[in-house]
């Protein structure tokens, strides 16, 4: 059966330290961009929430690491095509330094999207 976590500090914690760096970089990052959010565990995963409804989650799996969903921006996802699987998943390999600053950029676009 596979591990279910309660909160997203279990979720990091069980992965190597050198992804647990990313992983609460890309948190950090995320409340940054939005500093109002809730946080919590959804689809097993860290799932960051904007006035009550889920607006973001991210995970990490082997080889890299993914952000759910994408924005509907065409100039932003053209930006992500590079790293797009699939039509609302960004997937960031492990190894390669990780586009902070696009993420923060994608959960920005959501955000606005949600408030419109």
């Amino acid at each position: 059966m596979a591990e279910r976590f309660a909160t997203i500090e279990e979720y990091i914690s069980s992965f190597p330290d050198d992804v647990q760096e990313i992983l609460e970089e890309i948190r950090r990052r995320i409340l940054r961009v939005v500093p109002a959010a809730g946080q919590k565990i959804s689809y097993q995963m860290p799932t960051v929430t904007l006035h009550g409804r889920n607006l973001v989650h991210f995970g990490a799996w082997k080889k890299h690491i993914a952000v759910y969903p994408m924005p509907a921006d065409e100039a932003l996802r053209a930006e992500l095509a590079p790293y797009l699987a699939g039509q609302s998943t960004a997937r960031f390999p492990l190894s390669e330094p990780v586009p902070y600053d696009l993420i923060e950029r994608l959960v920005g676009q959501l955000a606005d999207q949600r408030a419109q």
